[in-house]
């Protein structure tokens, strides 16, 4: 990525290490293993030689900090964190904490590739999001579909480091089982669906052999 010669990025990241080092305390170990073992269940377990080892432990650290509500407190890491530090910090910075309670998690398609700004559309809700990126995200196209988290920070929507990439064969199909869930089972968690593609798009990764479009076939039973 070449970073942009213009003001520096906002970051979030001396926030998010402090959170961070909040969710892996000692006496939490035990339920971040937990964690782990239920976010592989959910989107397909990777191993260190895998070519999406680090992104996808990115995404895990994601869906432990800001989703996963721990059941020994009834709240995510994000939000136990933000109530302990509201309590101790000025408001400003506890609004940056505040930050990691508010992401935006989903199925996104590029829209837009402008100076500075990506726009992204959900696909299931159709709400359009303009994330702040002065980096230029290599091989990222008009049409493309990921996985994205986006963090609304110092009044910015930014990107988290955590990224799903999906192949462009597989946008058709993915629009087109976003459609059918929508109409025909809308009761289905549209998160559900997200951990479904993340599992695909590691298929594709393991199996070069197999044909994309018969990985990304929701109508068969390739899982």
């Amino acid at each position: 990525m070449d970073a942009s010669t213009q003001a520096s990025p906002l970051s979030y990241q001396p926030y998010l290490d402090q959170l961070t080092a909040f969710g892996s305390q000692e006496p939490r170990k035990a339920d971040l293993l937990e964690a782990k073992a239920e976010y592989f269940r959910l989107t397909g377990e990777v191993f260190e030689d895998d070519k999406l080892f680090e992104l996808r432990m990115a995404s895990f650290l994601d869906f432990y900090l800001y989703d996963r509500v721990s059941p020994l407190t009834g709240k995510t890491p994000a939000a136990e964190f933000y109530e302990e530090r509201l309590q101790a910090v000025a408001p400003e910075e506890a609004n940056a904490f505040r930050s990691f309670t508010e992401t935006v998690h989903g199925l996104f398609e590029v829209r837009k590739l402008g100076k500075g700004i990506i726009r992204l559309r959900e696909l299931f809700s159709g709400k359009d999001f303009d994330v702040t990126e002065r980096r230029h995200i290599a091989g990222l196209e008009t049409g493309d579909i990921l996985e994205a988290r986006l963090i609304p920070f110092g009044g910015h929507l930014l990107f988290s480091s955590a990224f799903c990439y999906h192949p462009r064969v597989a946008v058709k199909p993915i629009k087109a089982e976003v459609k059918r869930r929508k109409k025909k089972q809308p009761e289905l968690s549209p998160q559900e669906f997200v951990w479904d593609c993340a599992r695909r798009a590691l298929k594709v990764e393991r199996y070069r052999q197999i044909a994309v479009e018969k990985l990304y076939d929701f109508q068969m039973k390739t899982l």
